[in-house]
């Protein structure tokens, strides 16, 4: 089988792809044949090690096991014992971090409780661009944000993979929505549901007198001190993204920055729940929400998608496709 080898840290460039022994599957575990794959920028940091503090997650001197790639679709080709959920043919989807995840090669094994059965009218690469940003706005709205019906919410960095989720799943819920993203992403934040949209080049909304019962900052670009300003008494912001400042500023800083107003300050580390994932599958099955997709590649063309995804400008999700598989 063919698959996108990370063998050391260090630029994109030097992913290879390269003929691997196709994978075969333990007790407990599946067989799957990848039909869709999509990339995160989690991958880029990987890949570059950085921020320095994920070496200790993904292997100190070279990531242990070498293909990335958590979000995968797929069909099941061989089961192993004690496997009981799924069968050889069925359509499957999953956040596979757990496993030591492996979406960027053409077949790989996983074990049965990370994957979701995938719904009729609902493609590969749909359920591929779905589970680490899908998970991660809905973790983000509803469990660490609380979110509820006529809430004044703002997503910051509403178009990117995460964000274009969150302002879906924002309206989904019932909230009023303010996305925040760039002149030329304007149009999609408003096509994806957003009441109001924010052009950060033109104005910075944590500067004006708005307020909001939530934030969730998909990108970590303003302080969360400057976050904390734009919060209504008793609201709450959460991080998604950003960097170690946001998290640790949230977690080190959130109670004593509360203050008599209870504003909240916190962040979500999104977990593989195959519940959630399935719930997000049926609302795409049904139309309430859609991946946005803004670009396919082909295996052969990865390190190229890495590179426009290390760029920081895509729109929604990147996927690779594997058609032929060997």
């Amino acid at each position: 089988m063919r698959a996108l080898v990370v063998d050391c840290y260090g630029p994109i460039e030097d992913v290879e792809l390269r003929e691997m022994p196709r994978p075969v599957p333990g007790a407990g575990e599946l067989l799957i044949r990848v039909r869709a794959a999509s990339i995160n920028s989690a991958d880029v940091r990987m890949i570059r090690a950085r921020p320095f503090f994920v070496r200790f997650f993904s292997g100190f001197i070279r990531p242990l096991g070498g293909i990335l790639g958590p979000d995968a679709a797929g069909e099941v080709i061989e089961v192993g014992e004690d496997v009981t959920r799924f069968k050889p043919g069925d359509r499957v989807c999953g956040d596979l971090m757990d496993s030591g995840a492996g979406g960027f090669a053409e077949y790989l094994t996983t074990t049965e409780n990370l994957l979701a059965p995938i719904p009729e009218g609902v493609s590969f690469d749909q359920a591929a661009a779905l589970p680490v940003a899908g998970l991660t706005a809905l973790q983000a709205l509803r469990d660490a944000g609380g979110i509820q019906p006529g809430r004044e919410v703002l997503i910051d960095g509403a178009s990117g993979g995460v964000g274009t989720f969150a302002v879906q799943l924002a309206k989904h819920f019932g909230a009023e929505v303010t996305g925040v993203c760039s002149t030329g992403k304007l149009e999609q934040t408003r096509e994806l549901g957003a009441d109001h949209v924010i052009d950060y080049t033109a104005e910075d909304f944590t500067r004006n007198e708005k307020n909001y019962d939530l934030i969730v900052s998909c990108n970590g670009v303003h302080s969360i001190f400057e976050y904390r300003r734009r919060l209504k008494p008793g609201g709450t912001f959460v991080a998604a993204g950003g960097g170690l400042g946001h998290v640790f500023g949230s977690m080190i800083l959130g109670k004593a920055l509360a203050g008599p107003t209870g504003k909240k300050l916190t962040n979500i580390h999104a977990h593989a729940d195959t519940e959630d994932l399935e719930y997000l599958l049926e609302l795409v099955a049904t139309g309430s929400i859609t991946p946005l997709i803004e670009r396919t590649y082909p295996l052969e063309r990865g390190v190229e998608a890495l590179a426009y995804v290390d760029a920081g400008h895509a729109r929604g999700k990147i996927v690779l496709t594997m058609k032929d598989a060997r």
